[in-house]
């Protein structure tokens, strides 16, 4: 007889587990599968999703091993002589050491909270009753995989978060990803990242920061989902430290030449094919695609996009199958961020196993992108504000903040701002954008206050703690139009 569960959550990461840990505190009886299909370039990893392995947790460790070279340029205009190099085969192995001891405290936990863990792939199977069957396989059935074993379960979440894309283009197997970069046991060298999302400028930001040369191969604009003016600061901060934008372009074919990548690229505007040089490197960041594919989700009759990648839900993170839920990454529109799918499967898990009804509000949820210049985000953007002429009042600062003021660089200077977008009926803080240092601290705080509706008033009334960089967005009082230039604060 199969084994049944109360609920059975498909997917390890991060929103998969926290719904697998509250339902087992709830005292449900929970299964969690995870298995991970290798990268194009043949990298897996542990248990503890995207997040934990090639994404946030390696990303700001990376992040913050880059930020050490530029401390080390500001301490020139504190009296310093300073003198670094850096080394990333001790970097790899010290960071891949810290995630491998969370992937063992991931299975410690489950263990404690009795939560069965299967390191396998998850696929719906034929439904024959009221419980959904699952079943369990070494690998992906499309690749071969073996049957091992079939369960049952009340209630299954989906969670299987998503990947990089590769895009399809001519050579690119010769390529890697984020998937790859964080396990990278070699120094990359001269790199090309293709793409402008946040994954391709932060990328390229600790890449460059780490001393490798670093050039972005641009389609259309950086950011493109976020605001446009703090976008393109960004894009100039990087581009004055050394990164190269190869704007208007997309791949057309990667060729292995010896141990390097020869690239060529198609103008998105004249259609002209050129060679754009050979890299040691070349890290697709293009995009990402649901997992929802390789779960057999017709086999339970489960609605997905027109794509199939992503699962469709409703308010309640339900799909269209009674007992059968999706979060996090792998649900279509949702906030592609890890802090989302763990409030989210926490609060379903309560839903569902402890009689409460609070859903997750998937508005206002803050951001930070770390690129080199940090860039944090929460609510309406100065594009949004854009769209509904004259909705909104856009309060703007442009600042240097004071640890740099003594560095002799010039690109460092005015190159700082917040912007507070009110709206105009009542007053009330709408949207705040950040760049500086510290952008994500500084930001947390603010979106509690932008969540609770502080007016603009309120805000003007808290005395500013100085001197820090968060004092410069108290008693803002110049107002910009859409698009409009502001001034560079001065003064201490």
């Amino acid at each position: 007889m199969a084994e049944h569960y109360d609920l059975f959550v498909i997917g390890g990461g991060s929103g998969g587990l926290a719904a697998a840990k509250k339902a087992a505190d709830n005292g449900a009886k929970v299964a969690v599968a995870d298995h991970i299909d290798p990268s194009w370039a043949g990298t897996t990893w542990g248990i503890g999703g995207t997040c934990l392995n090639v994404g946030c947790i390696p990303k700001k460790l990376f992040h913050q091993a880059a930020l050490h070279r530029e401390n080390h340029v500001l301490a020139t205009g504190l009296g310093w002589d300073t003198k670094a190099t850096h080394n990333w085969e001790n970097m790899m192995q010290l960071v891949n050491n810290y995630i491998k001891k969370q992937n063992w405290g991931h299975k410690s936990d489950l263990r404690s909270k009795k939560v069965k863990y299967y390191n396998m792939i998850a696929v719906f199977g034929d439904k024959k009753g009221p419980a959904h069957a699952v079943e369990l396989y070494s690998k992906r059935p499309d690749k071969g995989g073996e049957l091992k074993e079939t369960v049952t379960a009340d209630k299954v979440i989906v969670a299987t978060g998503g990947r990089p894309s590769d895009g399809g283009f001519e050579g690119v197997e010769h390529t890697i990803s984020s998937d790859d970069i964080f396990w990278k046991k070699e120094a990359p060298g001269k790199t090309l990242v293709v793409g402008a999302s946040y994954i391709a400028l932060e990328c390229a930001g600790f890449l460059n920061g780490l001393g490798f040369d670093t050039s972005v191969m641009v389609r259309s604009v950086p950011l493109r989902m976020f605001d446009q003016d703090c976008a393109t600061r960004i894009a100039k901060f990087m581009e004055e430290d050394g990164v190269k934008f190869l704007h208007k372009k997309v791949p057309k074919k990667f060729e292995k030449v010896g141990s390097q990548i020869k690239v060529s690229a198609e103008n998105v505007l004249t259609k002209t094919v050129e060679e754009i040089g050979t890299f040691d490197t070349v890290l697709m960041a293009i995009g990402r695609n649901g997992c929802a594919q390789w779960l057999r989700t017709d086999k339970a009759g489960i609605a997905c996009n027109k794509w199939g990648d992503k699962v469709l839900v409703d308010a309640n993170d339900a799909t269209n199958v009674p007992g059968v839920y999706a979060l996090g990454d792998v649900a279509e529109g949702r906030p592609e961020l890890t802090p989302v799918a763990i409030m989210s499967g926490r609060l379903l898990a309560d839903r569902l196993f402890a009689g409460k009804s609070q859903l997750m509000d998937y508005d206002q949820v803050p951001t930070t992108v770390f690129t080199p210049l940090e860039f944090g985000t929460c609510g309406v953007s100065e594009d949004d504000a854009a769209k509904e002429d004259g909705k909104y009042d856009i309060y703007c600062t442009i600042y240097t903040p004071l640890e740099w003021r003594t560095c002799p660089e010039e690109r460092l200077q005015n190159k700082c701002m917040f912007k507070l977008i009110v709206r105009k009926a009542d007053g009330v803080v709408a949207g705040v954008q950040l760049l500086g240092p510290q952008a994500g601290e500084i930001l947390q705080g603010f979106s509690i206050a932008i969540k609770a509706g502080v007016t603009k008033d309120t805000w003007d009334s808290v005395v500013g703690i100085h001197p820090t960089m968060a004092e410069e967005c108290m008693q803002m009082t110049e107002i910009k139009l859409p698009g409009q230039e502001v001034a560079a604060k001065t003064g201490c």
